[in-house]
C-alpha cells in the first residue's frame, strides 16, 4: 500500500473536506444509568434508556492523546517523523470529530522519537491475535513510557498512543490496542509510569499502518468497557483471523460487517481514501446519537420512518432499533457515499441483529452483524436493501418485515411492521 506523501495529501484533502462540508476519558462507565425504583415505565428515562442500550458514558468533550514515537536501534524508519505526526497527531481527530457529529474533540499531542534499548526482534510478537505475548507487548509499553517519563505528564492525556519505527514485518503486528485489548479486556488494568501516573488505554502502531489501523485501535479505547466487556470489540472474527492473519487474505475475517465499519476491517474498501464512517451500532455504543434521532418501534407494531443518512449532523431519525428480546434488536441504518461515508461499497439500507450478550466475535457468534441483501457478493459488498433491488427484510420467526417505501433525496421511508404483512418484493 501507499502511505508515502502523495497517500498522506490525499488523506488530508478528504478529511478536512468532510469537517467543511458537515459543519463541522476513555469511556469507563457504559449503561445508562437504570431508573429509580420511583421512576414511572412510561417516563421519558426509561423510554431514552430503551432507545440508547448499552452505551459509553465518557466518550464525548474534549479530550487528549499523546503520541510517542518510538525508535529501534537495529531499524530506520522508511517514512519522515513529520508525516507520521500528522497522520497520529491530526488527521485522527479529525475523523472522529467527523464521525461522531462533533461530540468528540480529540487533540493529540507527539512526542519523541526515543531509541528503545533492545532491538526490534526483543519486542516482536505474532501476528495472530490469540498467539500475542502479553510479556512481550508489557516488555515494550514500558520502556516507551519509560523513556518518554521525563517529557510526558500522563495525568493530561485520556490516551497513549505509541508510533514505532518499524513496519509489520519487522515486529509481527501492524497494530493493536493493549487496553482495553490484548492486555485486559475489563476495568481496572493499569500501566504506572515511572512517576506513578496510571495509563489505562494505550494502543501501539507500526509506521506503516493505513489511517484505518488508527481509527480502530483508537475506537477500542474511546469505547472502553462495561465491567469485563470492551463496548467496542473487534468486529471481524477472531478465530478466522488466526488462518488469515495478514495481506488479501485477511479480508476472510470480515464475515460480520464487512468494510462498513472500521472495527471490523483495518483496511477500508478502497485503501486510497479514509474508512468508511462507523455503523450506527457503534456510534451507539460509543453514546453519539441522541435517544430522539432513534425511532423505537417494538415487535408487533407498525410504523413508518423517514430515515436520514448516518453521515447527517441534523438529522431527524438516524437509526431505526427494532428490540427482539431484553438482549437482542435490530438497527436500521442508511448508508449513503457521501461527507465521512464517501468510501463505501455501495450504498443504501443496512440491517443489522445485534446481541448484547455476545462480548467478542469468537465460535462463530458476534455482538452485531449485517443482514445480507446479496450474500453472493463477497465481503458484503452488496448487503443494502435498496428501491428496485432488494427492498425488504422479513424475519418470520420474530414476526418483523422491514420494507423500504420509498425515497426523498437521500432519506428513506421505511415501514416497519410484521412478517404477514409484508407481502412479496417488488
Amino acid at each position: 500500500m501507499d502511505d508515502g506523501g502523495r497517500t498522506l495529501k490525499r488523506l488530508a484533502v478528504c478529511l478536512i473536506a468532510l469537517v467543511l462540508v458537515c459543519g463541522a476519558c476513555r469511556g469507563r462507565a457504559a449503561a445508562p444509568q437504570a431508573p429509580t425504583q420511583t421512576t414511572p415505565a412510561s417516563s421519558p428515562a426509561t423510554a431514552d434508556a430503551a432507545k440508547l442500550g448499552l452505551h459509553a458514558t465518557a466518550s464525548t468533550g474534549d479530550q487528549r492523546y499523546v503520541v510517542i514515537l518510538a525508535d529501534f536501534p537495529d531499524v530506520k524508519r522508511q517514512y519522515p517523523v513529520e508525516t507520521t505526526s500528522r497522520r497520529m497527531g491530526e488527521l485522527l481527530g479529525l475523523y472522529f470529530q467527523e464521525a461522531s457529529y462533533g461530540k468528540l474533540r480529540l487533540a493529540g499531542d507527539v512526542v519523541g522519537p526515543y531509541v528503545m534499548p533492545h532491538p526490534v526482534e526483543y519486542y516482536r510478537i505474532s501476528a495472530r491475535n490469540l498467539e500475542v505475548d502479553p510479556k512481550k507487548l508489557t516488555s515494550l509499553i514500558t520502556d516507551v513510557v519509560n523513556a518518554a517519563d521525563k517529557e510526558v505528564d500522563f495525568n493530561r492525556y485520556d490516551y497513549v498512543l505509541l508510533g514505532l519505527g518499524a513496519n509489520q514485518s519487522d515486529y509481527g503486528m501492524v497494530g493493536l490496542c493493549a487496553l482495553p485489548g490484548m492486555l485486559a479486556f475489563q476495568s481496572g488494568v493499569v500501566f504506572k509510569s515511572p512517576g506513578g501516573e496510571a495509563i489505562d488505554n494505550v494502543a501501539l502502531f507500526c509506521e506503516n499502518a493505513h489511517i484505518g489501523t488508527f481509527i480502530h485501535d483508537t475506537a477500542h479505547m474511546i469505547g472502553g468497557y462495561a465491567g469485563n466487556q470492551r463496548l467496542t470489540p473487534c468486529l471481524y472474527d477472531h478465530d478466522l483471523q488466526m488462518l488469515y492473519p495478514t495481506g488479501e487474505e485477511a479480508f476472510k475475517t470480515v464475515v460480520n460487517m464487512g468494510f462498513w465499519d472500521p472495527l471490523s476491517s483495518h483496511f477500508p474498501y478502497n485503501k486510497e481514501l479514509p474508512p468508511a464512517g462507523l455503523s450506527s451500532w457503534t456510534k451507539l455504543r460509543l453514546n453519539w446519537i441522541d435517544a430522539d434521532q432513534i425511532a423505537l418501534v417494538k415487535v408487533g407494531e407498525t410504523a413508518t420512518v423517514t430515515l436520514d443518512p448516518l453521515t447527517s449532523k441534523n438529522a431527524t431519525t438516524l437509526v431505526i432499533r427494532i428490540p427482539v428480546s431484553d438482549t437482542t434488536y435490530y438497527l436500521v441504518e442508511n448508508r449513503q457515499a457521501v461527507s465521512s461515508d464517501a468510501n463505501l461499497p455501495t450504498s443504501g439500507i443496512l440491517v443489522l441483529y445485534a446481541d448484547d450478550t455476545v462480548l467478542e466475535c469468537r465460535q462463530g457468534k458476534a455482538p452485531v452483524r449485517i443482514m445480507d441483501a446479496n450474500p453472493a457478493a463477497p465481503y458484503m459488498n452488496d448487503a443494502t436493501y435498496d428501491l428496485g433491488k432488494v427492498d425488504r427484510y422479513v424475519d418470520t420467526k420474530n414476526n418483523i418485515a422491514i420494507i423500504l417505501e420509498g425515497k426523498d433525496g437521500l432519506s428513506y421511508r421505511i415501514r416497519v411492521t410484521t412478517a404477514d404483512k409484508a407481502g412479496t418484493a417488488s
